[in-house]
């Protein structure tokens, strides 16, 4: 049976892109789909849960880790940075290790490495 993954990011039209000039939020969906694709390609199954910047956000990533199972959660790094995101991130996490304790969990380091963030954790 394929590894569950679950992609927790920021809706790339609700990011701050000020720190990323080079980014934007098509290149960054693209980027995203992209690794979605690459890790259903490595053989994983993969659930997106992409989330706003307000109060929908701890419900949205609570919906998705009480539907299903995962072995493993990539956090992506839109949710680390800036620092004003700090209380967010920790959220999500205390979530994460709340609702779904079995799953490893990684960190992707851009939108374009979510893959290699998955794969030093679980094997597909």
């Amino acid at each position: 049976m394929a590894k569950r993954i679950l992609a927790i990011g920021i809706e790339p039209g609700s990011a701050d892109y000020s720190a990323f000039p080079q980014l934007t939020p098509a290149l960054v969906r693209n980027y995203i789909e992209a690794q979605l694709l690459r890790l259903r390609g490595l053989g994983y199954e993969v659930t997106s849960c992409l989330i706003d910047l307000d109060a929908t956000a701890e419900a949205a990533v609570t919906a998705a880790l009480r539907d299903e199972r995962f072995d493993c959660v990539v956090i992506g790094a839109g949710l680390r940075e800036p620092k004003e995101r700090l209380r967010l991130f920790e959220k999500v996490l205390n979530l994460v290790h709340q609702l779904a304790p079995q799953a490893a969990i990684c960190f992707n380091t851009t939108p374009a490495d979510t893959a290699e963030a998955v794969q030093r954790w679980v094997d597909p």
